[in-house]
């Protein structure tokens, strides 16, 4: 039985990773990708630090958080955020929202072959008409695949939803004792650690312009915090095949707000896309 609570979560989520993509994708114009994705852990970091600590509930993680906590970091905030910033200088905001949110292709078989989780036949419906909107949003007749790059920063999308993936996958495998709200800051260090070291190496002359502040500081002290608390608890939560098709949403907010602020193209395809994606959301949540 799905809780209406829960799937509020997973609104709030989508919502806010969806938008995030646009925001990102314009940042970059004064910044470089590895060190805005640095702003965003760190920023994140210290945001939620210093509301626990405003809250008397920043405290050190007990051993039983700590898988959560090395498999959000690592995976989701090191790995998914420094695959996907790359990949947003190659790759279209829009096309970006979509492949880095397709958690279905990877989450689904993982929570039935890892977890268990029974899978009813109208979610397998359900996930099937979310991967037919995907197929269409992210046709590759969309793409100019001769550009330099465009093939590498697709694989590191893919890739990147793998990790987030695992993630979950891990979560909910060994919950923490604490709320992840508690274990976010440590998470969000964690993935700062892999960050840096990236940066330093592989942008030594990079960093964030004047002109990308109040996009790090939307991302970083907004989204990262909030966005992040509230798609790792949806994911832990609901049922892989729901949290999934879910996610399926924010690459839909994406598109839109990529067509509307930067002027990407809105056709026929992001249409069909948006409807199928709506369909398997109602299926799934309904299954």
């Amino acid at each position: 039985m799905l809780r209406l609570a829960d799937l509020r979560l997973l609104l709030v989520a989508v919502t806010l990773f969806g938008g995030a993509w646009p925001v990102t994708k314009a940042a970059l114009s004064d910044a470089t990708p590895l060190w805005f994705a640095v702003s965003r852990t760190l920023l994140g970091a210290l945001v939620v630090g210093l509301a626990l600590a405003g809250l008397r509930r920043l405290a050190w993680p007990g051993l039983r958080d700590w898988p959560a906590i090395l498999a959000v970091g690592l995976l989701q905030l090191g790995g998914f955020f420094a695959l996907t910033h790359l990949a947003v200088a190659l790759v279209p905001a829009g096309r970006t929202a979509v492949l880095a949110n397709v958690t279905i292709y990877w989450l689904v078989p993982m929570s039935v072959l890892l977890l268990g989780e029974k899978v009813s036949p109208r979610r397998w419906l359900a996930a099937g008409l979310g991967l037919a909107g995907v197929a269409v949003l992210a046709g590759p007749w969309a793409v100019d695949w001769s550009h330099p790059g465009v093939l590498g920063g697709h694989a590191m999308l893919v890739l990147a939803a793998f990790l987030w993936s695992c993630a979950i996958i891990a979560t909910r495998r060994f919950p923490p004792t604490r709320t992840m709200l508690e274990t976010l800051p440590y998470c969000f260090l964690l993935g700062g650690v892999v960050l840096v070291p990236l940066a330093l190496l592989l942008e030594p002359q990079g960093g964030i312009g004047p002109g990308a502040y109040w996009h790090a500081g939307l991302i970083g002290g907004v989204v990262a915090p909030l966005g992040t608390w509230a798609v790792i608890e949806a994911g832990r939560r609901l049922p892989g095949s729901v949290a999934s098709v879910g996610f399926l949403l924010a690459p839909v907010i994406g598109v839109v707000v990529s067509t509307i602020w930067l002027g990407e193209p809105l056709g026929w395809d992001v249409i069909l896309a948006g409807l199928l994606i709506g369909a398997s959301v109602v299926v799934a949540t309904r299954g």
